[in-house]
């Protein structure tokens, strides 16, 4: 007796809700492509992780490029994998134009940034203008990016702080990428001295202190230039590089700072206030 009224009230859920493009929908199949899509979302997150670490280690390739393979394949598997949903439902795509049509004006009123940005990062995962690692700067936001999404990309700053940045942006804007080699970064500190102090001085000082700090490297070797004469001040740049990652920047040019003021004063050389 109890088989019966099992498959009786297994019956209701095989009720049709409703017609979509002569394919009756029931509440059984809204039921299957719910719990199917949630699958194949987990599927191909796992599928993703699993193919980047199997690709770091069989392979030579960078992080970056590790990182678009998988993203591809993710996103290929998930089209795939919903039209097999679809039919394994018993719906014909081929009802979904009318959707699509309605999705296409969505687009063009509301949703316009999202498909750009979701297609800007499908071009910067192929072209690859910056790759994870390189040491950026997008509209004014400068840091190391550490992740390339579909929809944005992700910065980390100089304040250890992480700077969501869209693809679009990417596309669009100038973007400057300093790079110099995998894991190498390169820092910039800035004097402004009074006019009249001694230019030579104010180099070596910076070279120096430069070249006592055991995270600078040698090579490339540090560069200080002389860029502005006036509003009664000498300004230099002081460029080196170090294999830090960006989230240790922070303390290093503090304590090349301590150092230099240090080295400018035991060489009497003085600041513009």
């Amino acid at each position: 007796m109890e088989a019966p009224r099992i498959v009786e009230e297994l019956d209701r859920f095989d009720v049709r809700l409703f017609t979509l493009g002569g394919t009756p929908i029931t509440l059984w199949d809204i039921g299957f492509i719910v719990i199917a899509t949630v699958v194949l979302f987990a599927f191909t997150s796992f599928l993703r992780r699993w193919l980047d670490r199997r690709l770091a280690g069989h392979t030579h390739l960078d992080a970056g490029t590790r990182q678009t393979i998988a993203t591809l394949v993710r996103y290929t598997t998930l089209v795939i994998g919903f039209v097999v949903i679809m039919q394994a439902a018993g719906i014909n795509l081929t009802t979904f134009n009318v959707v699509a049509g309605a999705v296409g004006v969505g687009v063009g009123f509301g949703l316009q940034n999202i498909v750009s940005n979701f297609i800007s990062g499908l071009i910067v995962m192929l072209e690859r203008p910056v790759k994870i690692g390189d040491r950026v700067d997008i509209g004014g936001v400068e840091g190391s990016v550490i992740e390339i999404g579909a929809r944005a990309t992700t910065l980390l700053t100089l304040d250890n702080v992480a700077a969501i940045v869209p693809n679009q942006k990417l596309i669009t804007e100038t973007v400057k990428n300093w790079q110099h080699g995998e894991g190498v970064w390169q820092l910039r500190v800035c004097v402004a001295a009074k006019y009249g102090s001694d230019p030579n001085a104010v180099r070596d000082a910076m070279l120096t202190t430069a070249a006592a700090n055991p995270e600078v490297l040698r090579d490339p070797a540090p560069v200080v230039r002389l860029t502005t004469l006036s509003g009664g001040s000498l300004g230099f740049e002081l460029r080196m590089f170090t294999p830090l990652g960006v989230d240790k920047h922070p303390d290093l040019l503090s304590a090349l700072q301590f150092a230099l003021m240090e080295e400018l004063t035991r060489r009497g050389v003085a600041l513009k206030e």
